[in-house]
């Protein structure tokens, strides 16, 4: 979850625990494994993306804090949702069931204009998954709300084959941010052939073409250099701007050139990297296990630390990031 770090600066203090319940509801702005789904009022069952539905969304204050009305379904997630259901129908059974709790599953925080979700499935013992993992985030800001969807597929240690990422932020009702990639697991400097394997013989260049040929999209260029380094030269990675009055654009755009291009990376994850096997010594192994933590752990460090405590209530973001931390085997700092 390699989020633009723009957005938080719409993000004003979280408001202290003992003051949550008497104090205004303050305005906090806004990802399997985020689940990509239509939020609902707390007695509708939300729907999941491979989860089960739960029976209502968990809030950490009382009975009289208000309650976020659900937003609309939005083309990105509809985007998402087909996403994952085509990376669980092709994984199947080396996917486990979701144990994530409900509490977790679906979250809000107490002033309740920020609502969440999170879906994790671990990989079946003898599988190449490590875990698939779906996330929603949604929070109403002063001029509107930022809305995120994000669904990660990480592999273990059997293959060197990179993981699946797909992150999109939208900020208004006429631009989003899209990073799409599948993320190296090695030097591409130091293996080229790991490069030809998965990055040219896969034609994923022309992928990332198809996006940033479009005259509305422009360049993303994420603050954190290590964002930036852990991803691809292939990487789709644009802040797409329809302009005043560009809903209408926006939508055909996330329906149509960006569902397609999803949906193609997609499929050459799951025929090139998803069955991979790769014969490793120890070291090699160690080093891939060790790159990957470092992935990992910094991807809490820099996302989720710093975004879900500013959106969410202490106990609701130390829930969350207590399961993703415990899906990326990243142990408490």
């Amino acid at each position: 979850m390699l989020r633009p770090e723009h957005c938080l600066r719409l993000l004003p203090p979280v408001a202290t625990p003992g003051l949550a319940a008497s104090a205004a509801p303050f305005c906090c702005p806004l990802h399997r494994r985020g689940a990509v789904h239509q939020f609902r009022p707390p007695r509708a069952p939300a729907l999941r993306l491979g989860g089960k539905p739960s029976s209502a969304v968990r809030a950490s204050a009382g009975p009289d804090a208000a309650v976020a009305p659900a937003p609309p379904e939005m083309p990105q997630r509809e985007v998402a949702r087909a996403l994952a259901e085509k990376a669980v129908a092709r994984l199947g059974p080396r996917l486990l069931p979701s144990a994530v709790p409900d509490d977790v599953a679906e979250f809000r925080n107490g002033a309740g204009n920020a609502v969440g979700s999170l879906d994790v499935r671990r990989g079946a013992p003898s599988s190449s998954i490590d875990f698939m993992l779906e996330s929603t985030l949604h929070c109403k800001v002063p001029n509107g709300a930022i809305d995120i969807t994000s669904i990660l597929i990480f592999l273990n240690t059997m293959t060197d084959a990179p993981h699946f990422l797909l992150e999109l932020i939208q900020g208004s009702s006429t631009s989003i941010v899209v990073i799409l990639d599948l993320l190296p697991r090695k030097d591409l400097a130091l293996h080229p052939d790991y490069l030809q394997k998965y990055y040219e013989n896969t034609r994923m260049d022309e992928q990332r073409s198809k996006i940033e040929e479009l005259p509305q999209a422009r360049p993303y260029r994420s603050p954190s250099l290590f964002v930036r380094s852990a991803c691809s030269p292939t990487a789709v990675m644009v802040s797409i701007d329809c302009g005043q009055g560009g809903e209408g654009t926006l939508e055909e755009i996330v329906h149509g050139q960006l569902a397609a291009v999803s949906k193609e990376v997609l499929q050459i994850w799951l025929e090139c990297c998803a069955d991979s096997t790769a014969e490793m010594d120890d070291a090699e192994r160690d080093c891939l296990l060790k790159r990957d933590q470092i992935v990992r752990s910094k991807s809490i460090e820099v996302d989720l630390t710093a975004s879900l405590p500013r959106m969410f209530d202490p106990d609701v973001s130390s829930r969350v990031i207590s399961e993703i931390r415990k899906a990326f085997g990243v142990q408490e700092p």
